[in-house]
């Protein structure tokens, strides 16, 4: 369970929410406007931006927990895949996800290679192993990115927009695979796709001017989609099944 007391989310020097508190139980949805926040308040939650308040994952504040075993507890994937060596294969970038556990001085382990494999093999990209990361397309980023998500073995994974720079049919691949992955992992998906939030069946933490509420299945209902959104809804048609 993570737990968010008066947390108050801080971006280039401005406060973007004040006091949230909020209990998030198990896996949920993040939407709202553009602008509204949904990236800064997911980049608090995983210690990637600064925030005022506490924040408690299991019942352990956060604040007491070192950067690399924070590492082992919760993955933030963002939108697109960013990163200064593009010619770093992608077998390398993945490995990197095991710094927390490396020892200091030496290589990374057999046993590190070996969740570097399985990690590939269960996105179906171990074709890829030797590719650089600049030479691929954005769904193969995405796996990417979510292979080095499971190489950590973080039980947390935190989804930024995965689908926003996709096509359909990558969409429906990622769909899958982070439905997939619910069996094993919290998930918390920030995303604009109404037909993806609708497929993952999560609770909703929907923000709007600063403020955050927290929805059920009735979210998708097109009369309340209508009241929160401003614009007319027939109903969602899922189609990723």
């Amino acid at each position: 369970m993570i737990e968010l007391k008066n947390l108050s989310c801080i971006y280039d020097e401005k406060i973007i929410f004040e006091n949230i508190n909020l209990k998030i139980p198990s896996h949920l949805n993040i939407l709202g406007a553009n602008g509204s926040g949904k990236s800064s308040l997911a980049k608090c939650i995983s210690n990637i931006s600064k925030y005022n308040g506490e924040i408690y994952i299991d019942s352990e504040n956060t604040k007491n927990i070192s950067l690399k075993n924070l590492a082992k507890i919760i993955s933030y994937i963002p939108t697109k895949l960013e990163i200064y060596d593009e010619f770093i294969s992608v077998q390398d970038f993945v490995l990197l996800s095991r710094y927390a556990y490396k020892q200091s001085f030496f290589d990374y382990t057999l046993q590190d290679k070996e969740i570097v494999k399985n990690s590939l093999d269960t996105l179906s990209i171990s074709h890829l192993k030797n590719h650089t990361v600049g030479s691929l397309s954005s769904g193969e980023q995405q796996l990417t990115l979510i292979a080095s998500a499971l190489t950590s073995q973080s039980k947390i994974i935190i989804f930024d927009e995965p689908t926003a720079n996709l096509d359909p049919k990558n969409s429906k691949i990622i769909a899958l695979h982070i439905k997939e992955l619910k069996k094993s992992h919290t998930i918390i998906l920030i995303t604009h796709d109404l037909q993806l939030a609708s497929f993952m069946d999560n609770s909703v933490l929907f923000i709007k001017d600063s403020i955050t509420t927290l929805f059920g299945k009735e979210f998708f209902e097109p009369s309340n989609l209508e009241k929160l959104y401003g614009v007319s809804f027939n109903s969602l048609s899922v189609k990723y099944d």
